[in-house]
């Protein structure tokens, strides 16, 4: 009976592992992949991109870097590297490349998103253990990943301060979250606003931002583009200017990753090792190891903010060189998770502003639960293994949504979600 039960469970769990191939296939176009095969995304996003080759690695290594290459192909001259691409002129998403109205040879947003890509990179080329000589192939791909981060300590703390800013909530990745609610609320909205969502009509409203949310969203995005994103004002000037835990936590570690890789091209920069040693820092004094509080920074308004989000439990990805603050970040994570029935929700479910089904405000996101495992499983593996087993079975159970309920397990959002289908081989496939 257990032998067959061994046998049943590793059959799903192959046919699970070939339905999230195809996935990832049928969302795939021309070099790039959608968030997802509905109307709701019908472009190429950066940190989705980023988690997609990780995906793709697992079975399509030329898949994989042609994702890569295809998402570096739309950096700006100044090194940014755009959170959205729109390779197809499609009018379905709100805001689209009309309403942003920039973009080089690809028409693009004119903010960015979490540099996941250059820890993805590593990730990649350390499990494939390549040489010296196949990572010098990558050469250019490595430096225009270094350009990209150059250009955030060049213009999102442009004073040095050691903490990087972002001047619109979607940069975080996590849109509506309630970090977000205080500088949010001090947003004047813009009068005679005209755009059309069509994410509510795809999507039930219960599970996506509130009206509120969009006006203020298409009021900071607005204000940019007058500005022509131009990033030597858009730093003093944007109507939202956050220093944000999580965000300087992944871009801790995307300085960490790139410099590993820049030693194997004999790059080496010093001026980015500087500046490691300056984030970290600065990160540590975000977290108040006695009240196991994290604090982020609105600078625009000169305010902390202490919201309860798993964002904040990144600074485990960042691998931080102080023993202490991790043995109590991890002492802070389980006390954040207890109780719940499927981890991790995107908001401590026992804070006033979690909303069980409002995309960041409450459900759980694989990409979440991914970054903390990968931050975890050097420093407390059985708690790492656990978060893996729990996804792995969430997502069996309910398959590849792009988020789920802490409570029910219900899956929402978009079906066939590409990152959701690619992070479950990546856990199910790996454990380095």
């Amino acid at each position: 009976s257990k032998r067959f039960n061994s046998w049943k469970c590793k059959r799903i769990m192959s046919s699970i592992i070939e339905f999230a191939k195809k996935t990832l296939i049928n969302n795939r176009r021309s070099n790039y992949t959608l968030p997802t095969n509905t109307k709701l995304y019908p472009a190429q996003w950066n940190w989705d991109s980023a988690f997609i080759a990780l995906g793709y690695s697992n079975f399509n290594l030329d898949y994989s870097f042609k994702e890569i290459e295809t998402l570096i192909s739309g950096q700006w001259d100044d090194g940014m590297i755009p959170h959205i691409l729109f390779h197809i002129k499609d009018l379905n998403y709100t805001p689209n490349y009309k309403a942003w109205n920039c973009g080089r040879k690809i028409s693009s947003s004119g903010i960015t998103q979490p540099p996941i890509l250059a820890s993805i990179l590593r990730i990649i080329i350390e499990r494939k253990k390549f040489s010296k000589e196949e990572i010098k192939k990558y050469q250019t791909l490595i430096l225009k990943i270094k350009k990209y981060l150059e250009w955030f300590i060049r213009y999102r703390d442009p004073k040095r301060t050691g903490l990087i800013s972002i001047l619109h909530p979607w940069e975080s990745g996590y849109d509506n979250s309630p970090l977000w609610d205080k500088p949010m609320s001090k947003i004047k909205i813009e009068s005679k606003l005209k755009y059309k969502r069509k994410d509510n009509k795809i999507v039930e409203k219960s599970q996506r931002p509130l009206k509120i949310d969009y006006d203020r969203y298409v009021t900071i995005k607005n204000h940019l583009r007058r500005l022509n994103y131009d990033p030597k004002k858009l730093y003093y000037k944007s109507k939202f200017n956050v220093v944000d835990v999580g965000f300087n936590s992944l871009f801790l570690k995307a300085l960490k990753d790139l410099d590993f890789l820049l030693k194997f091209i004999g790059k080496s920069s010093s001026s980015l090792k500087k500046y490691i040693l300056l984030n970290e820092s600065k990160l540590i004094k975000l977290f108040n190891s006695k009240k196991m509080k994290f604090k982020n920074k609105d600078l625009k308004n000169d305010t902390s903010i202490e919201i309860p989000s798993i964002t904040n439990f990144f600074m485990l990805f960042s691998d931080l060189k102080n023993k202490s603050v991790n043995k109590n970040l991890i002492k802070s994570l389980k006390k954040y998770c207890k109780n719940e029935n499927y981890l991790f929700p995107s908001i401590n479910s026992r804070h006033k502003s979690f909303e069980e089904k409002r995309y960041w405000r409450g459900p759980v996101w694989i990409n979440c639960n991914w970054i903390i495992y990968q931050g975890l499983k050097n420093k407390d593996k059985s708690f790492a293994e656990m978060i893996r087993k729990k996804t792995i079975n969430l997502v069996e159970k309910k398959k590849f949504r792009e988020y789920y309920s802490c409570k029910s397990g219900l899956g929402m959002g978009a079906k066939n979600f590409s990152w959701s289908a690619a992070l479950y081989l990546d856990f199910v496939l790996n454990r380095s």
